[in-house]
Parts: structure tokens; sequence; C-alpha cells
């Protein structure tokens, strides 16, 4: 990964993510490219400093929402991180994100977007930002709202996973999948926002199995060329 300066085209079958070190979406897409060992470059897009590089013309031309990750690859302008793994799924065979049978897919998407859906959308920055500037919520009752929204969703989430005989290593058998790469950028976070993961054997123990794997370590945040 490098940090490039400008914007590169991402065609040819080059692999271009914009990315920033500690947003979850594009941390899960980090993971994705990774365990599919694809060769890609990283441009990093500073979501704080400045009033956040999202916002430059620039970027918003790329990404009308101002977020990231967007994904460049053959001439083509890719957004929404479950789309774009799902992209990379559809498009490059190694390592399949998701099961081959329709039952299978359906419970990784499940569990997937349990993260990505519900609980990370609750919890991101400009969330926190809209909470902070516009609403002037304290600090405390935003740190609150942050703990209340993981707990409750990876609550469910430990209980779907212990009710369930598919659940391996990972969350879908001895393979890290889409599940996996949504579960662990969400536990970084909650480990980051002093969540208390002691109620979350399942979660705890998945979580392990995956960052010592090489392509979820290359992944972390603390990893990453733009990290603060």
């Amino acid at each position: 990964m490098s940090g490039a300066s400008a914007p590169a085209p991402g065609g040819q079958g080059e692999i271009v993510l914009h990315t920033y070190w500690r947003s979850s979406a594009a941390y899960r897409v980090r993971i994705g490219l990774n365990l599919k060992g694809l060769v890609w470059q990283g441009h990093a897009v500073h979501l704080v400093r400045g009033g956040g590089e999202q916002h430059r013309d620039s970027y918003h031309r790329l990404n009308p929402q101002e977020l990231v990750p967007t994904l460049q690859h053959r001439g083509q302008v890719l957004t929404q991180s479950m789309a774009i793994l799902e992209y990379l799924d559809e498009v490059f065979a190694d390592h399949a994100l998701l099961p081959a049978d329709p039952s299978g897919r359906a419970r990784v998407r499940a569990l997937a977007q349990l993260v990505a859906c519900d609980i990370h959308p609750l919890n991101n920055l400009r969330v926190m930002q809209y909470l902070e500037g516009p609403l002037q919520l304290a600090a405390d009752a935003r740190t609150q709202w942050t703990l209340h929204w993981m707990a409750e969703g990876l609550s469910a989430m430990e209980t779907m996973l212990a009710a369930n005989p598919d659940t391996g290593t990972f969350c879908h058998g001895v393979r890290p999948g889409l599940a996996d790469a949504c579960l662990v950028p969400q536990l970084y976070n909650a480990h980051r926002f002093g969540l208390d993961l002691a109620g979350y054997p399942i979660l705890r123990r998945i979580e392990a199995a995956c960052l010592a794997l090489p392509a979820f370590d290359a992944a972390r945040p603390e990893n990453q060329p733009d990290a603060a």
C-alpha cells in the first residue's frame, strides 16, 4: 500500500483503494483485498485533518457521499464497503468471502450486515460529529450512545453464533470470510471505546483467530502508512 498524493486511475486492472486508517468500512475492505491476495494501492483520505479531506471537490467528484472507502478498478469507481467486497468476490475467485450454498451465503450476509448496517452507522465519525456539534451532546453522553449500540449489536451476534452449528474457527466454518471482515473492525472500535467484551467469548475467540492471520494483521489500522 502507498499513500499517493492524488487519485490514481484504477485502470488496466490496477486496484486503488481510497482509505483512512481508522475507518471501519475501509478496514473491512482492506481485509477482503488481503484475504484474496490482491495487490492494491492505497490512497489516504484523512477524515479529520483540515476539516476532512473527503469534503474536497476532487474527492466529492469521485464519491458524492464523501465517505471512505472508494475503490477504483478497471476504470470503475465503486463505493460502499459491502458492495465493494461482493464485487471483489465476484471478480476474483481466490478465497471466496461467501459460502457456496444459498443458506450459508444468507447467514454470512446477515452476520456481516448486523455489523455494517446496524452497529457501525450509529457510531461512525459523521454521527459523532453531529452529536458533538449541532446537538451539543456532552462527551460522556456520546460515549454512552456508542457503547449502547455496540453492546446491543454484539450481544445479538454472540447469540447468533452460539446457536448455529456452522460457527467454526471463524464466523462460518474454518475459513474467514465476509462476516469476519466486518466483525474484526467493529471489535477494534469496541476496544477503542472501552466496551467490556468479557460477555462475548465467541467474538473474542474469532477475533484472535483472525488477527493471527497475515491478511488481517496487515489490515490493522496501526499498520497503515497514514496511521496517526
